[in-house]
């Protein structure tokens, strides 16, 4: 583990902050009075925390903090206010040891942004291709000399396109197509690719465009990489699949004040299975031994 514990000001000290503030002018004190609404003033890690409740309750908030005050890596932008660095300088943490380069936030954001990347390289895939079927037919029928070095790159390109079908031609001249993936399968690649062993990652709904199949998948990887790889993982998650991750320790920050709670208590989960029970008839019969 690269962090211990994180602790947040109460309600006292956030109430000795605004009484010092002479102006009385701003909209809003953002974060204060999010995470002390149910008195969280302390969070004790595991290799796999999850912050877990519903909208609203301060899981994004409480992340976003983390991830500024410890001082990770991040790409996409987040809610800050005028009173976003006073909050800061209230909260302290303790590492075990220094954190390693790769320790990032990830956020549901960063993943869109990630498939969005990837659909306009295929967009310029999609154009090279065309282009290159209108490249072979040129070449495959030119009579062209080479006349200098200049030229070698053009000569090389005609012999291709004369001792190659147009296919096996523009297969060879372009570059594979990276997306034959549906948003789902990008995102979990996203997942795959940017965490590395040993380094701590704060998730912010890593479950976002994943569908049950994949959430169950990204489970098991995040739940590997804390095993077996050295990652402590931090994560704000709605997802059961997620939730049911072996060994995780679980905060309800819908509780008041914060209680840490088995995943099989939380209210979430419990309306899926409510859910499911209530229509299990229906599934025994379409679905029977």
């Amino acid at each position: 583990m690269y962090l211990t514990h994180f602790e947040f000001p109460d309600i006292e000290e956030e109430y000795s902050f605004r009484l010092s503030i002479k102006r009385t002018c701003y909209d809003s004190f953002y974060p204060f009075g999010i995470l002390s609404r149910h008195h969280l003033t302390q969070l004790d890690f595991e290799p796999v925390t999850i912050l877990y409740g519903s909208n609203g309750c301060g899981k994004s908030t409480a992340l976003n903090i983390m991830a500024q005050k410890i001082g990770l890596g991040r790409d996409s932008l987040y809610n800050r206010s005028n009173f976003f660095e006073d909050y800061l300088d209230m909260c302290s943490f303790r590492p075990r040891e220094s954190l390693p380069k790769d320790s990032r936030m990830i956020t549901s954001d960063d993943v869109f942004d990630f498939m969005l990347n990837l659909r306009s390289i295929n967009n310029g895939i999609d154009l090279k291709r065309e282009a290159l079927f209108d490249e072979y037919l040129d070449n495959k029928y030119s009579r062209f000399q080479m006349r200098s070095l200049s030229d070698y790159e053009q000569l090389r390109k005609a012999n291709m396109a004369k001792s190659r079908t147009q296919s096996k031609y523009v297969r060879n001249n372009l570059m594979s197509n990276i997306r034959e993936h549906s948003n789902g399968e990008s995102a979990f690649l996203y997942f795959s690719e940017i965490i590395r062993e040993n380094a701590l990652y704060l998730l912010d709904e890593p479950e976002n465009s994943l569908c049950a199949q994949k959430q169950q998948e990204l489970a098991r990887f995040l739940e590997d990489s804390a095993r077996f790889f050295k990652c402590q993982l931090i994560i704000a998650t709605h997802s059961p699949f997620l939730l049911s991750i072996r060994g995780a320790k679980i905060y309800d920050m819908d509780e008041d004040p914060v209680d840490v709670k088995p995943w099989t208590q939380l209210e979430n989960v419990r309306a899926y299975y409510d859910f499911f029970k209530e229509h299990d008839d229906e599934f025994k019969r379409r679905f029977p031994g």
